[in-house]
């Protein structure tokens, strides 16, 4: 049976539900992310309406650079709780059509409709039945690609944006992508897509039409991969997950900083809210990531595997400050500094894992009971001594 799969992706997603739940915002540019402290900012922009990219702002640009570009705009903080809620009804939504959902991220997913054409018609009439609910349930828009495989579906629902609808007929794949820069294939970043450049290849299509042993197959398993996807080739399956793959948070300083006790301080910090997160969602890490970004904007990052799944401060900070030291540079400044957790094991219909069912640790009773205080007085009714600061001494008179 040929496979139907359909890549839906919503539109300018928080800028759009800040503008469906502020009128007077609607119709303007709307730019979601850091405080811009009148172009003086540090952080960055985490999206923004198609009202203010018309001036050139767009996501993970320097806050301060979209202010210039666009001084006029309405600058909101995220309320990413808010987006939380909504994309959690946008699955629901989703998952009315098929079983085979697969969430990438807070505003996009693959749905899998093989199985649902009969009970619900074509694909391209099961994208038109998603974007009408979702609109009238929502007042949100969103952009569908129908394909036989992921990765066309994922090309194709970008390329009418916003409120798009893009089907591509089984057999017409490689016709589809050929006239598509060469940087829209999956693994082509800067450097390969200046190697490929090199070699005359700027469009997918002439890509797909290299001759046996050319030079990109001699790149090993890359190479090969990138020629599959060139010719419309990819097999990948879409897989059910719980909706989330990594918990983590991060900060822009306000001012770069080469503060080693900040910096752990704040990694300190960070990883607390991780933690939390962690057992909110009844879940643990296997893996931890520390991300760096260094006053030119350069970024880096560090990622370990635990010797077994945690969801506490007490194991999952020393391993991050591990990390942090192998990327923090002498006398270079620290612009952001994030801690991430992934490889999540949630517990499964009630059921603790494994790993709950060993004997308590000392780390994990107190964590329960630092949970409980927050959830009876809230979050600041308790916290580290480490993260309070000391009170300075009166002053002689």
């Amino acid at each position: 049976m040929v496979r139907t799969i359909l890549h839906v992706d919503m539109d300018a997603f928080y800028a759009a539900v800040e503008q469906r739940d502020h009128p007077e915002y609607r119709g303007k540019p709307v730019v979601v992310g850091s405080d811009p402290k009148n172009g003086k900012g540090r952080g960055i922009v985490a999206t923004c309406s198609y009202e203010a990219r018309k001036f050139g702002v767009h996501s993970a640009q320097p806050i301060s650079q979209a202010w210039k570009l666009c001084p006029h705009g309405i600058y909101v903080r995220p309320d990413m709780q808010k987006y939380a809620r909504v994309s959690a009804r946008i699955m629901r939504i989703l998952a009315g059509f098929t079983d085979l959902l697969e969430q990438v991220s807070i505003d996009e997913a693959f749905l899998d409709v093989s199985g649902s054409r009969r009970l619900f018609g074509t694909g391209t009439e099961i994208a038109v039945k998603i974007k009408y609910r979702i609109y009238n349930d929502l007042s949100l828009t969103a952009s569908v690609g129908v394909a036989q495989n992921k990765f066309i579906a994922k090309i194709a629902s970008d390329l009418q944006k916003p409120d798009g609808l893009v089907v591509v007929e089984t057999g017409r794949e490689k016709e589809f992508l050929a006239p598509l820069a060469i940087g829209r294939l999956w693994g082509v970043g800067p450097k390969t897509e200046a190697y490929l450049k090199s070699l005359g290849v700027e469009r997918i299509g002439q890509l797909a039409d290299l001759p046996p042993g050319n030079s990109v197959s001699r790149m090993g398993k890359a190479g090969m991969h990138l020629l599959r996807l060139a010719r419309g080739i990819d097999d990948r399956p879409v897989l059910p997950e719980e909706g989330f793959k990594s918990i983590g948070h991060e900060i822009t300083f306000d001012s770069d900083t080469t503060d080693p006790e900040l910096l752990k301080k704040t990694l300190l910090e960070l990883t607390e809210r991780v933690a939390q997160r962690l057992r909110k969602n009844k879940a643990c890490a296997r893996t931890v990531a520390i991300k760096f970004r260094e006053s030119d904007f350069s970024t880096s990052s560090r990622r370990t595997t635990l010797d077994s799944p945690a969801d506490t401060v007490e194991v999952i900070f020393p391993v991050a400050v591990k990390l942090m030291k192998s990327l923090l540079r002498h006398d270079v400044p620290v612009r952001l500094i994030g801690v991430h957790t992934g490889n999540l094991e949630l517990e499964e219909d009630g059921k603790q894992m494994s790993f709950f069912d060993r004997a308590p640790r000392k780390d994990r009773k107190l964590a329960a009971a630092m949970d409980d205080i927050v959830q009876r007085f809230g979050g600041n009714a308790i916290t580290r001594a480490a993260l309070v600061s000391p009170k300075k001494p009166p002053q002689n008179k």
